[in-house]
């Protein structure tokens, strides 16, 4: 994990704790220079872009398109090329699992290498999508921090047969964006925000990078002097190495600032351990914060993390406030009526 911070002071940019950051970010280099490579093309290539104008194809590979992610357009057409290639028949819409399994961790420069095509270089930037910003959910308050913004990012870095790879925008902050100028903007949230009752408690399920918000949340509520409890269920694989923020949540512990920190490291026994399994295990403390009118409130990962909180919550209500499943399921949606369930959720 990796905490970075942008300048902000007198630019006129303005955010609130919950607000999410988009960053744009520039592609690597080597990257390109593998690009142009293995299609064989001079990164001095003249290319033009809509919108863009001319420009040598390295600048548009470095700044304006997206290098690393495939489409199903840009298989297509290289499929006609290598018709034998290992993904032309998971192209059939009937495969999509199967094609979406093939596509994981591959990157625009891997399926070039696997397939070869002919392709002259305004050929490639045609078949590629322009780059968009990267959103991160902003990690500080501009009541403590009133002259940077802040971000907390796990850094992707991995494998693909044999090629090192690495995430576009984390890597981009982490190895090169150090002392330059960053393009940044703020996407503001319309329902993620610290109660605007100081005095409501609020709990918050943040496992990984899901922590970043919450801990902007904290720091806007010791800044604004808000009354209410704070109760934060936090989770990654091994204490010794992703206990994020350790030594400033223990210390808003020990003040009383974080009034219940519960922490799930999942690969540290032998049995895997999860938020959704503290949440349930204090199921009898979580409902009678509920029923004394506390926020509830998750960020990370979408397709699997929130869900099982989500299930999770509705077990606990269930269980704790004696209702059926489809009575649990009413409750959790008054909830989101009134404000009381937050979710960012990617």
């Amino acid at each position: 994990m990796r905490q970075f911070g942008f300048d902000i002071a007198g630019t006129g940019f303005t955010y609130e704790a919950g607000d999410a950051l988009g960053v744009w970010a520039r592609n690597c280099p080597d990257l390109v220079s593998e690009i142009c490579g293995v299609l064989g093309l001079s990164s001095d290539a003249p290319v033009s872009l809509n919108k863009a104008g001319d420009m040598p194809l390295s600048q548009a590979l470095t700044d304006h398109l997206d290098i690393t992610g495939l489409t199903r357009g840009f298989l297509t057409t290289l499929a006609r090329q290598s018709p034998d290639a290992d993904f032309a028949p998971l192209l059939d819409p009937a495969r999509k699992p199967d094609l979406d399994r093939w596509l994981w961790g591959r990157q625009v420069a891997d399926v070039l290498h696997d397939t070869r095509p002919a392709l002259e270089a305004q050929d490639l930037v045609g078949l590629l999508r322009p780059m968009q910003p990267r959103l991160y959910s902003i990690s500080s308050s501009p009541r403590a921090e009133s002259g940077e913004v802040q971000l907390t990012v796990s850094v992707l870095r991995y494998a693909c047969d044999g090629r090192a790879r690495k995430g576009l925008a984390s890597a981009f902050l982490a190895d090169r964006c150090d002392g330059t100028d960053v393009r940044i903007f703020p996407q503001p949230s319309a329902h993620f925000h610290p109660p605007e009752d100081g005095a409501r408690d609020i709990i918050m399920v943040g496992p990984g990078t899901g922590i970043a918000p919450f801990r902007g949340f904290l720091h806007d509520r010791r800044a604004s002097g808000a009354t209410g409890r704070n109760w934060l269920v936090f989770g990654e694989q091994h204490a010794a190495s992703d206990f994020y923020y350790r030594d400033e949540l223990q210390a808003w512990r020990d003040s009383g600032h974080l009034t219940r920190l519960d922490l799930a490291f999942s690969r540290d026994q032998a049995e895997k351990v999860y938020v959704q399994t503290r949440i349930e295990e204090q199921g009898a403390e979580l409902w009678n914060w509920l029923q004394g009118g506390a926020a509830f409130y998750v960020c990370g990962d979408a397709s699997r993390m929130a869900r099982d909180v989500d299930m999770a919550l509705k077990r606990v209500i269930a269980r704790h406030g004696d209702m059926t499943p489809d009575e649990a399921s009413v409750y959790v949606h008054r909830l989101q009526q009134e404000k009381r369930y937050g979710r960012d959720v990617y």
